[in-house]
């Protein structure tokens, strides 16, 4: 038993002289031309140092190229060595220094003491340090720490060295990017027009409101090639483009950063707001504004969940696929999910004679987490599952339509109930249009009290003419352009005075054009306006929370003001209004309970 209370191996032979199986082992952090000929300059090194030892019989080399130190489990050269030790081909390890070896002092005290255990004595020739040593340990901890010291050094030069660059708005990467070309000479990007036009189709569709689909299915159509020269376009190409800040002309960096100097694991950031942007030295292909503008739209097409893990709370990114049923945004069900619109299920779906597909609405919560019965079917908890049944479309288009017909029995009341809409819809532009207006026309009265002072200033002969006239195109050129808003501005406005009753008499002109409870459908707009939420509390019984006050307030303060049933014979009638079919076996009255 040694020293540090290991139990040295019985079988082995501590005769350095004797005749050793040997193999070499060599490595260097990067694969630049000057790092492999330092390499062949160390397996030359090693065969003089076999020369001078006849009694060791070389039987392999090991070599990692390109590979860092800091980490073991990273050099499958090295990988492989201790795998040949476990299975004894070899007796003896040379290798040149400890930093060769490794720069994690863990790593090479864990290694050279599993290979002890193997009988497997390391040799670093340069530190002249024999594993086996009754030193051999202590001397190989102090040169181990040095070494993985030398590599937080080089660390922190490294990150020294990448800001320096930042500053300087150096380019990374081999350049291959959609729209631009990477000239040779400066290491810069040059616009290639071809590609350039497809990227301005990319940021124009989706500025137009189109998907990341839609624009992958449009470059197919339109045969447009990617960044390689091929019509191959995914998803994630598309949102590459959207999200690369060099088009505006702006270098994005700190999107990778490395968890610490010995792991060296790339961390992804994907907090956009801490990159830091460094305007380029080249042209854009798309203007700042456009980029920003696409920036808003991708933010509000994405949503944020927190997920437990082992190392806490996490962050997950989704899209957000805003859907344009109006039922799909009002339902909600009673077990708080919401609602996927479908078509009905094959055995009860059709089309009638007037060509009307039936959908269904079913709640999220079955459809991510399965049904009640199945669950409780396969033994799994049920407690929170949900298993309210698909609604069907034009259930929710009669209980409409007997909502508004029913509350439109005074149409003059409705119109005072709602007469906050007036403060936020038609008058709400005309309110804002006249602050602006008044800004403006205190601008342009601020531009003339300068040329005044100016035209002083010239008569006492206090500025040059050249001066005067430089000074005078640049008031007169603003003061141009403020008229022409002014201009636009009374163009779309109606009279501040006695033009009170004009916009109050379009809102209440829209409401009575829309509110005509004699068509099968109710104006989408309408529901969009005045209906809050609907929640089915059975299959049977539906909440509607109206919004009539458009005063946003939780469902908890609304209260119950109506409450009816629709029967067979007035479904029926509904139905037959559009020539659909409704039988007898097929009907349950519906309870419908109005919130306001």
């Amino acid at each position: 038993m040694i020293e540090n209370g290991m139990v040295m191996p019985t079988n082995v032979n501590f005769n350095r002289a004797r005749q050793r199986r040997v193999v070499f082992y060599g490595r260097v952090s990067t694969e630049h031309e000057a790092q492999l000929s330092a390499l062949e300059n160390q397996m030359q090194w090693y065969e003089d140092i076999a020369e001078r030892n006849p009694n060791w019989c070389v039987i392999k080399r090991y070599i990692d190229e390109g590979i860092t130190g800091t980490q073991a489990k990273k050099r499958p050269a090295f990988l492989r060595m201790l795998q040949d030790a476990k299975e004894k081909k070899f007796d003896l390890i040379v290798t040149r220094e400890v930093c060769r070896f490794a720069r994690n002092t863990v790593d090479t005290l864990v290694v050279t003491r599993e290979l002890k255990e193997y009988g497997i004595e390391v040799y670093f020739v340069e530190d002249n340090i024999w594993t086996m040593d009754g030193d051999g340990e202590l001397r190989l901890t102090i040169m181990a720490t040095l070494a993985q010291e030398e590599s937080r050094k080089i660390s922190e030069r490294v990150r020294a060295g990448q800001k320096i660059s930042r500053d300087k708005g150096v380019i990374y990467g081999n350049g291959n990017i959609l729209g631009y070309d990477r000239d040779k000479a400066t290491g810069n990007y040059v616009i290639n027009e071809e590609q350039a036009e497809t990227v301005r189709m990319i940021y124009d569709l989706y500025s137009a409101g189109k998907g990341i689909s839609q624009i992958r299915d449009e470059m197919i159509r339109r045969k447009r090639k990617d960044s390689s020269g091929l019509v191959r376009w995914e998803n994630a190409k598309v949102a590459r483009a959207l999200h690369n800040s060099v088009y505006k002309g702006y270098i994005a960096y700190l999107k990778t950063r490395r968890n610490n100097y010995l792991d060296q694991k790339i961390i992804l950031n994907h907090d956009e707001d801490t990159y830091l942007y460094v305007k380029g030295n080249f042209e854009p292909i798309i203007s700042e504004e456009q980029w920003e503008r696409c920036k808003q739209i991708r933010l509000q097409r994405t949503r944020y969940s927190k997920f437990r893990t082992e190392n806490g709370e996490v962050l997950h990114k989704t899209g957000i696929h805003e859907s344009g049923d109006v039922w799909t945004k009002k339902l909600k069900c009673r077990c708080g999910y919401k609602m996927r619109k479908n078509k009905w299920r094959k055995n009860k779906w059709r089309k009638n004679k007037n060509g009307e597909v039936i959908f269904g609405y079913k709640c999220y919560n079955q459809l991510n987490n399965g049904s009640k019965a199945l669950r409780v079917e396969a033994g799994i908890d049920a407690s929170k599952a949900c298993d309210l049944k698909e609604i069907c479309d034009w259930k929710l288009e009669m209980m409409a339509r007997f909502i508004f017909a029913g509350l439109w029995g005074s149409k003059k009341d409705i119109l005072n109930n709602v007469s906050s809409l007036y403060q936020i819809g038609v008058f709400e532009e005309y309110r804002k249009a006249a602050e602006v207006k008044a800004t403006v026309d205190k601008d342009i009265a601020k531009l003339d009290e300068k040329l005044k002072r100016l035209m002083r200033l010239r008569l006492e002969d206090e500025i040059p003419k050249d001066s005067y006239l430089e000074l005078k195109k640049e008031i007169d050129q603003e003061k141009i352009e403020l008229l022409n808003k002014r201009r636009i501005l009374d163009a779309g406005m109606m009279p501040n005075d006695e033009g009170q009753e004009e916009p109050a008499k379009k809102v209440e002109d829209f409401l009575l054009s829309k509110m005509d409870f004699t068509e099968h459908y109710v104006d989408r707009e309408v529901i969009k306006k005045f209906v809050h939420t609907i929640v089915p509390t059975t299959e049977t019984c539906f909440n509607w929370y109206m919004n009539f006050d458009l005063i946003e307030k939780p469902n908890d303060m609304k209260k119950l003001v109506w409450e009816f049933s629709i029967d067979f014979k007035q479904a029926r009638s509904y139905r037959k209004e559009k020539e659909g079919m409704l039988r007898p076996n097929q009907w349950h009255d519906l309870t419908v309970r109005v919130f306001m």
